[in-house]
């Protein structure tokens, strides 16, 4: 295995066991919390709202950056198998029209972009 799988691993391992951590970290606070308010049921759903409503926010966040993460490598190592991949080098003729091609290609470049539209008429 390459240096860069191994330090992937080392990270995705440490995340989620910080993760979990956390979530533990929380549970033992929200129980130590109802257990202290002796049966107040208001503040008790108030406690385990927000002890669950921090599990769910970390727990995502972790594995929204995890799979950002992820796809941002996978593209870029499609990247580095496919070089210029969907990059168009033509010239163009660089008139504005919509009628630009690539010299050497002869497929579109990319969208032209229109002429400034005339400013309105002063009634």
């Amino acid at each position: 295995m390459s240096q860069d799988t191994d330090l992937e691993k080392i990270r995705a391992r440490y995340g989620l066991l910080a993760v979990v951590g956390s979530n533990l970290a929380i549970t033992a606070v929200a129980i130590f919390g109802v257990w202290q308010l002796n049966g107040d049921r208001a503040v008790i759903v108030g406690v385990l709202t927000s002890a669950f409503t921090a599990m769910a926010g970390l727990t995502t966040a972790y594995l929204g950056i995890k799979a950002v993460s992820n796809t941002a490598q996978s593209m870029s190592k499609e990247a580095g198998r496919q070089p210029d991949a969907g990059i168009a080098t033509g010239t163009g003729t660089g008139t504005g029209t919509g009628t630009d091609t690539g010299a050497d290609t002869g497929r579109p470049v990319g969208p032209a972009v229109p002429p400034p539209a005339e400013p309105a008429p002063d009634h």
